[in-house]
C-alpha cells in the first residue's frame, strides 16, 4: 500500500488561512479532526487533505505553501466603513468577487477596443472640486434619468432596472451579484461592502452587492456611478446610515443623493408640519425612490437633524426588512445575465459565436458550465 506524501505547511498560514475563512476553529476541526496537529507542527497533512483544507478555507493551494502568511490587500482603494469606522482585512468572497470582475474587466476592454468603439468620454469627467449638483446633471444629461423621465416608472423597483439599463445603454458594465460568482453557497456579506467601481476609458464596471435590500440598491449604484465620473476606482459601503470620513466617498453620497432626489425639486415639494411617514411615502412615489434615499436627502433641507436622522432610519430600515419578500433562486437564465452584465454577456456570446473566443473562455467569463446552457443564455438574449 503506497504511502500518502505529506505536505509542509507552515503552521502561521494554516492559522491565517483558518482566520480570514470566516469559519469557526470548532467547524474547521469537526471538518479536519488533525487541525491543531498541523498548527502546532506535530504532524503535517497530505496533498488531499489540503486540497480539502483549501476548498473548505477558500484559499489557493498554492498560498498555503507559502514560507509565511501573504497580505489580503484589495486591488483598488478601500473606503469601506462599518459604523463609521474603518474595515481592514478583506475577505476571501470580497477579494475573489473583485479579481472576477477585473478579469471580466479587462476581457471587454480588448473586445471593445478590437471592434473599434470609442473611449467613453464621460468617464473622469469631473472632479472633486466640481459641484455635485453638477457632476449629477452631468450624469443626468448621459443617462436621461431626470425626475421627469421616472415619471413613467409605476414604482422605484422599476426605476431601479431602469437606471441600470441606462447606465448599460451609456457603456458601463453593471453587475449585481449576491453570491461569490455562480456560487450559491458563498453569499457576499452586506455588513463588508455594498458595491464597488473599477474605472477604464473603454470598460466601466459598477458592482452592486445583490444581497443588500432593493431599497438600498439604488443608492449604491448612483454611488458608484459617480466614482465612474470621478474617474476613481473604489471598494465603499456607501451606506444611506452612515457619514462618510473619506472625502471621495462623501461627494460620491452627495452626487448620488443630487442625481436621486434634486435639492432645488425637493425644496419645492417640503409641506411644512407633515407627518414624516406620509412625507416618505410621497415623495418616494414622485421621484420613484425608497423612502431610504429620501430620509437621507430630508437632512440636506434641513427637515430632520443627524440624529434625529439615524433614529429615524433605524425605524424605516426594520421596516423595509420586515416587508422584503424571502427571495428565491428564480430563473437563471434571468438571473446570470444580470450577475454578469447583460451588455458583458452579450459581447463574449457575440464573439465566441464568431470564431474569436474560445467556448472554453467563454463559460468561465459568464460562469456557466455546459454547451446547452450556453445556448439558452444566447437565445434568451437574443445573440443568435
Amino acid at each position: 500500500m503506497a504511502v500518502p506524501v505529506r505536505v509542509h505547511v507552515v503552521p502561521t498560514v494554516l492559522a491565517w488561512a483558518a482566520g480570514r475563512s470566516g469559519r469557526g476553529l470548532d467547524e474547521l476541526i469537526a471538518q479536519f479532526p488533525r487541525l491543531t496537529e498541523w498548527e502546532a507542527g506535530s504532524s503535517q497533512p497530505t496533498l488531499k487533505q489540503l486540497e480539502r483544507f483549501a476548498r473548505a478555507t477558500s484559499t489557493p493551494v498554492g498560498a498555503l505553501l507559502l514560507p509565511e502568511p501573504p497580505e489580503d490587500r484589495l486591488p483598488v482603494p478601500d473606503f469601506r466603513t462599518i459604523r463609521d469606522a474603518r474595515v481592514s482585512t478583506p475577505s476571501p468572497n470580497l477579494l475573489e468577487t473583485v479579481y472576477l470582475c477585473e478579469q471580466r474587466q479587462e476581457w471587454y476592454h480588448d473586445f471593445a477596443r478590437a471592434n473599434g468603439q470609442s473611449a467613453l468620454e464621460f468617464v473622469g469627467s469631473v472632479g472633486l472640486s466640481t459641484d455635485p449638483s453638477h457632476a449629477a446633471g452631468a450624469m443626468q444629461a448621459t443617462l436621461r434619468f431626470e425626475p421627469s423621465v421616472r415619471a413613467r416608472y409605476s414604482a422605484w423597483t422599476d426605476a431601479l432596472r431602469g437606471l441600470l439599463s441606462r447606465a448599460e445603454d451609456a457603456g458601463v458594465l453593471v453587475m449585481v451579484s449576491g453570491v461569490v460568482g455562480s456560487n450559491t453557497h458563498r453569499k457576499l456579506e452586506v455588513e463588508e461592502f455594498r458595491g464597488f467601481a473599477l474605472t477604464d476609458q473603454f470598460a466601466p464596471l459598477v458592482f452592486i452587492n445583490g444581497s443588500d435590500t432593493k431599497a438600498a440598491q439604488i443608492f449604491t449604484l448612483a454611488h458608484e456611478l459617480a466614482h465612474v465620473w470621478l474617474g476613481e476606482s473604489a471598494v465603499s459601503s456607501a451606506g444611506l446610515g452612515e457619514r462618510p470620513a473619506n472625502n471621495i466617498e462623501r461627494w460620491c453620497n452627495q452626487v448620488a443623493a443630487e442625481l436621486l432626489v434634486p435639492l432645488r425639486s425637493l425644496r419645492e415639494e417640503i409641506i411644512a408640519d407633515e407627518p414624516l411617514p406620509d412625507t416618505l411615502a410621497r415623495l418616494a412615489r414622485l421621484y420613484k425612490v425608497s423612502t431610504l434615499v429620501v430620509l437621507r436627502r430630508l437632512i440636506d433641507v434641513g427637515r430632520l437633524s443627524w440624529d434625529d436622522y439615524r433614529i429615524a432610519f433605524n425605524d424605516e430600515l426594520e421596516r423595509v426588512q420586515q416587508q422584503r419578500a424571502q427571495a428565491s433562486g428564480g430563473d437563471f437564465y434571468n438571473t446570470q445575465p444580470v450577475r454578469v452584465s447583460k451588455r458583458f454577456a452579450r459581447a463574449v456570446i457575440a464573439d465566441t459565436l464568431e470564431g474569436r473566443t474560445l467556448y472554453r473562455d467563454a463559460f468561465s467569463l459568464l460562469g456557466i458550465r455546459k454547451p446547452a446552457t450556453f445556448d439558452e443564455l444566447s437565445q434568451r438574449l437574443g445573440v443568435t
